[in-house]
């Protein structure tokens, strides 16, 4: 078996963009016709810059190899141009590459991903959804009370949530962030996080887990008068409340408070992850599969997490093809805690993908199909151009004012 071509795809995600502005997909075709899609989850370029990176990175190490030698091909890539070191443009396109060739290498043998990297260890996968809008597109006027600003809207969405069978629920009331973090809190912002977790917890009792999501603009003593104002509501964790540079500074909030630290959506590979684990810095792992290096690099870093008693709790602010791979990840892992869902994982958010998830009372049933368990949806796609200019992601490009 060989790989033999390479397709990218640049989609614009449909209001209401549940899961950012774009997905960047990809598909591998072998010469004897199986195929197999990966996607990229990359914001630090152009999403048609990433499918030409990605276009380059399979012509220089991936085609002509057996999809079976992802170890090999993925030290290639890892160390190309003398490099050896993690580069978040780099695994993003690595992570796509090489979860087409587990999808590829799934249908090859008639199993799931998940059977071929260590079998099936939960029968479900507990999920949890962000807190949207209920109706209307993900970025709502932050003039206007909202679900992000407004603690008892935010309350009234998350017993809807809990209602359809949801049993823990995220949200970030923590205030902006910008490219000039970490600060200190603003008082309105210690006020509103605190007031939040109140209203969400009064409204959903102990029926749900709250999530307490940041976006890591905190400083170390920052991130610890957040925390003090939220243990009384007793967070299932405090998700990357410092940036992600120093995995000291975060071990310190970690020692600081009682609720569980999380943290990973902006990491990659083995080492980085390794470093949060010697430090102490989280004890929930949050890797993103088109980010961290792919199916094979994720099953490391969980069996390293194994050591140290901490969990994994796969991110999904992407597309359908990256949340399929984290349901294979999360499936035969033993330390899974519980997968991040789109809400229910349909409707729109699916339009460009022809397969489905199970979703069921608030977990999501592994599938029993071959490789990923998702085909793309060429004409939906072609219909779904992105022809924007923001990044996936954008950061505040001033100081938050105190």
């Amino acid at each position: 078996m060989r790989l033999d071509k390479i397709e990218t795809f640049v989609v614009g995600n449909p209001p209401p963009r549940h899961g950012g502005q774009y997905f960047i997909f990809l598909r591998l075709t072998t010469a004897c016709g199986i195929t197999g899609v990966g996607e990229i989850y990359n914001a630090t370029f152009g999403p048609d810059l990433c499918a030409a990176m990605a276009v380059d990175v399979f012509i220089r190490q991936f085609e002509g190899n057996d999809p079976h030698h992802i170890e090999r091909m993925w030290r290639q890539t890892y160390g190309a141009g003398f490099t050896q070191r993690p580069d978040v443009t780099v695994m993003g396109v690595l992570s796509g590459l090489e979860m087409a060739c587990w999808d590829i290498i799934g249908k090859a043998a008639d199993k799931p991903v998940y059977e071929l990297l260590g079998g099936k260890v939960h029968e479900r996968l507990r999920s949890y959804t962000y807190l949207y809008p209920q109706a209307g597109d993900v970025y709502p006027d932050p003039a206007q009370p909202n679900v992000y600003n407004d603690p008892d809207m935010a309350a009234e969405v998350a017993l809807q949530a809990v209602e359809k069978g949801f049993t823990a629920v995220k949200f970030d009331p923590a205030g902006p962030y910008s490219i000039y973090d970490g600060h200190q809190p603003r008082l309105e912002d210690l006020e509103r996080g605190e007031q939040f977790c109140k209203r969400i917890r009064e409204a959903v009792g102990t029926r749900a887990d709250l999530l307490f999501g940041t976006h890591g603009q905190f400083t170390v003593s920052g991130a610890k008068r957040m925390a003090r104002r939220l243990e009384k509501y007793d967070p299932l964790w405090f998700e990357e409340p410092t940036t992600p540079e120093n995995p000291q500074d975060m071990a310190e909030i970690a020692r600081f408070t009682s609720i569980p630290v999380a943290t990973g959506e902006r990491l990659c590979t083995k080492h980085e992850f390794a470093r949060v684990l010697e430090a102490g810095g989280a004890s929930i792992l949050q890797m993103n599969l088109g980010r961290v290096g792919g199916l094979l690099e994720a099953k490391k870093i969980a069996g390293m997490a194994e050591t140290r008693q901490a969990q994994i709790a796969p991110h999904l602010y992407c597309g359908p093809v990256v949340a399929a791979a984290n349901i294979q990840i999360g499936t035969c892992c033993p330390n899974f805690l519980i997968l991040e869902s789109i809400g229910t994982l349909e409707g729109p958010y699916m339009s460009v993908v022809k397969s489905s998830f199970r979703w069921e009372d608030g977990y999501v049933i592994p599938p029993v199909i071959p490789g990923l368990g998702i085909e793309l949806d060429d004409e939906a796609i072609s219909k779904n151009p992105y022809t924007g200019r923001e990044l996936h992601l954008s950061m505040a490009q001033t100081p938050v004012v105190q």
